[in-house]
């Protein structure tokens, strides 16, 4: 292979550069059937009925949605901690409370003292259920 001396392309064996301009010729063929498919394409699906553009999104959205999920997952833990931690302080709180009425000679808790503290217990029970199910989900995911 030799150079022309003008610093043109390197001088080839006439076979060579048959070969070399065919894949040339046929490189920009399908360059020009890429952009005719692409048109057309785009003249029959619009963006928004795109199928490659909605397969992309549907792959983004299920990112996301387990991304999504792995924070609710978090959300629910943080708010089960939470409701175990009040229930503990006011179960506490109310012993201290009865152990001061009695120390005092004071009446113990009312009948309306003991339904608010059942009414509580019964809000707060459905909570507790939740946790150990989701953390079985989870480690089958």
């Amino acid at each position: 292979m030799s150079t022309d001396p003008r610093g043109r392309r390197p001088r080839h064996h006439t076979a060579v550069n048959e070969v070399l301009s065919t894949l040339a010729a046929a490189n920009t063929t399908l360059a020009d059937v890429q952009r005719r498919l692409d048109s057309e394409f785009r003249a029959a699906y619009p963006d928004h009925a795109n199928p490659v553009k909605l397969v992309a999104r549907l792959k983004r959205i299920q990112e996301e949605v387990a991304a999504v999920k792995g924070l609710c997952r978090d959300l629910l833990t943080q708010k089960q901690e939470l409701i175990d931690a009040m229930r503990t302080s006011l179960a506490v709180q109310r012993s201290a409370v009865q152990r001061l009425l009695t120390s005092s000679g004071l009446p113990p808790m009312s009948e309306e003292d003991a339904a608010t503290d059942a009414n509580l217990n019964q809000v707060t029970s459905p909570h507790r259920p939740l946790l150990p199910s989701l953390v079985k989900t989870r480690d089958k995911i």
